[in-house]
């Protein structure tokens, strides 16, 4: 009988991850925290360890490495997780000197300076910024839409994996329907492509895979905004057609931004901020606007937004945003 090896600790803690649905976004960035922690104590093991260890090593990206709030938060989130869920030990409370998040305000864009931005784009570059700035959605958000979750007789966009695991509908601009159905037309055809090839799959969440085996070739389940190449799943090896690289885009606009003759740092986010800025302000609610785009108040600049409820009201985008062509499916 073949000696059975105790599992490493690394995939012990991607295990657990995995059983708990968090992203592969998630799993590499605790995994990694996990590493510099074991590394920074010389190696030792966790188990060895407890909430002393923790604090030093949080105090010392703090003090020494002068990291960010939101990054030592993501520490101690990974180490946590690692305690309380992989090894099972309660560490008890953590007094680490904590990195001071600074209050900031968001770039905003003048609907001037986003025109030009967005003139500066072209292909599906373009297009998933008229979509993020026209609905308010994340960039993930974006880059994570399937063709089912775009309803354009109900002129909406269902966001099915946002922050926090939490679904919400928001808006679908009048003026980008007709761009989006002739994007998709192309990415159906790129489809079509792939399964000729044998080809045509994509990642399903959770265990849908294995509840609808043929779920993952269907049309309705294939990206928006697909990559321009096949890749190799990490988790399970399979070679799928994913979601351009959140990269891509960001790349994009910083390029945009710099021909548009933008100093301000810019980003995709910032096109989502500018759904909540002055320059939209037509007396509409504010919690309504921040329910769509899934805002903290203090986030948002000024009341500007739409009205929910039974009665749908126009994106305030519709207008200047569907001027341009949308370029080719996929970049």
């Amino acid at each position: 009988m073949e000696e059975q090896h105790p599992q490493k600790l690394l995939d012990q803690v991607r295990d657990a991850i995995r059983l708990k649905h968090y992203s592969i976004r998630t799993e590499q960035a605790y995994v990694g925290w996990i590493k510099r922690y074991i590394y920074f104590h010389g190696v030792r093991h966790p188990a060895e360890m407890g909430a002393a260890e923790v604090e030093a090593f949080l105090t010392h990206l703090a003090v020494k490495e002068n990291v960010a709030a939101s990054t030592q938060n993501q520490a101690l989130s990974a180490l946590l997780f690692l305690y309380r869920e992989v090894l099972h030990q309660d560490l008890g409370p953590v007094d680490a000197l904590r990195a001071k998040r600074p209050k900031r305000l968001p770039t905003v864009l003048t609907k001037e300076e986003t025109l030009r931005l967005i003139a500066c784009l072209s292909g599906a570059h373009q297009l998933m910024a008229k979509v993020i700035y026209g609905s308010g959605i994340r960039l993930m958000e974006c880059l994570r839409l399937r063709v089912k979750d775009l309803e354009f007789e109900r002129r909406a966009i269902i966001v099915r994996d946002g922050k926090g695991a939490q679904e919400r509908v928001t808006v679908l601009p009048d003026s980008l329907i007709s761009l989006l159905q002739e994007h998709l037309q192309r990415v159906k055809a790129l489809h079509e492509q792939d399964l000729a090839q044998g080809f045509g799959a994509v990642y399903l969440p959770d265990a849908l895979a294995r509840k609808y085996p043929n779920a993952d070739k269907q049309w309705g389940w294939q990206y928006v905004f697909p990559a321009s190449s096949l890749s190799q799943d990490p988790r399970s090896d399979i070679t799928r057609r994913h979601h351009l690289h959140e990269s891509s885009l960001q790349k994009a606009i910083k390029e945009a931004a710099r021909l548009a003759g933008i100093v301000k740092p810019v980003g995709p986010h910032t096109l989502r901020h500018c759904l909540a800025s002055p320059n939209d302000a037509a007396g509409r609610r504010l919690h309504a606007v921040g329910s769509l785009l899934q805002m903290k108040r203090q986030t948002m600049l000024a009341p500007s937004g739409w009205v929910i409820g039974s009665q749908r009201h126009p994106s305030p985008r519709d207008s200047p945003i569907g001027a341009t062509s949308p370029g080719p499916a996929t970049s």
